[in-house]
């Protein structure tokens, strides 16, 4: 709910200001709230890194991610969006083996496939500008499985803070980057909307790191399907937008075949799958 609201709050700001000044700005006050929950955590003690290439990697990634998906609901409608950036279970899945070293049996394979067949549905290839940007969220949802499989590699020896804050720099230092192509002058209620979109992404990447801590990547994907819920509700009270029979049949693919690959992963994970 919290990275949907995040999602519904900057596609409203969108509209004024560019890509990389929203993730300039967003990150600032994420890195308000670390600085204030570091402080009651006991210091700096909670943010020690002990791999730089594994939190730089994770941090390249989250940026990625968050500027394709920003700049993808700009054109799209915030439902459609999420829809597609649910193959990111399916990326996931793919990439579980080479990445994570974890076996990937055929029926997980065949759902991969079938699952990608509902994205395609989704996404409707040609050379519209709206199916064009519906590669956006494809891409973020790519570089998403990437910064997942990466936060589980990493989180054995990395405190969930030190994770969060060294991406939330980096993030901060690459939007900043952006600032010679153009920014726009911010207005007081636009600052207080950045700063909740913030405190939103602040706390729900919290609860994403935390999460690879506890359990088993392919067992969590399926919960990312929730965020379909929240984005229909936001997309049509705040936008008027509601997503059309071509998204939800779609949607319906992957959600079914995700769901499916995390089954097979719980029996795997029991021995018999």
């Amino acid at each position: 709910m919290l990275l949907t609201a995040n999602d519904a709050v900057l596609k409203w700001l969108t509209g004024e200001y560019p890509v990389g000044q929203l993730l300039f700005f967003r990150g600032l006050f994420v890195l308000m709230a670390i600085s204030v929950i570091v402080w009651r955590s006991g210091g700096f003690e909670v943010i020690r890194f002990n791999s730089l290439w594994g939190q730089a990697q994770r941090a390249g990634f989250a940026f990625t991610s968050g500027f394709l998906f920003i700049t993808g609901i700009s054109f799209l409608p915030l439902a459609d969006a999420i829809a597609i950036t649910f193959a990111g279970p399916l990326f996931i899945t793919a990439l579980a083996g080479p990445m994570l070293g974890e076996a990937v049996g055929w029926r997980r394979w065949a759902a991969v496939f079938i699952g990608f067949i509902g994205v395609l549905v989704m996404v409707r290839p040609s050379t519209e500008a709206l199916q064009l940007a519906a590669l956006l969220p494809l891409g973020a949802s790519l570089a998403g499985a990437l910064r997942d499989i990466t936060t589980r590699r990493i989180s054995a020896h990395e405190t969930s803070m030190s994770i969060l804050l060294f991406s939330t720099v980096a993030v901060i230092v690459f939007g900043l980057g952006t600032l010679p192509f153009g920014w726009s002058p911010v207005t007081l209620p636009d600052l207080s909307l950045m700063a909740l979109s913030g405190l939103f992404v602040g706390g729900a990447h919290y609860f994403l790191i935390e999460r690879f801590r506890w359990a088993e990547a392919a067992l969590l994907a399926p919960f990312k399907y929730a965020n379909m819920i929240w984005a229909v509700i936001f997309g049509f009270v705040i936008f008027g937008d509601l997503p059309d029979s071509w998204t939800l049949s779609g949607a319906a693919f992957v959600v079914v075949c995700g769901l499916y690959i995390a089954h097979r992963e719980s029996l795997a994970a029991k021995g018999r799958g």
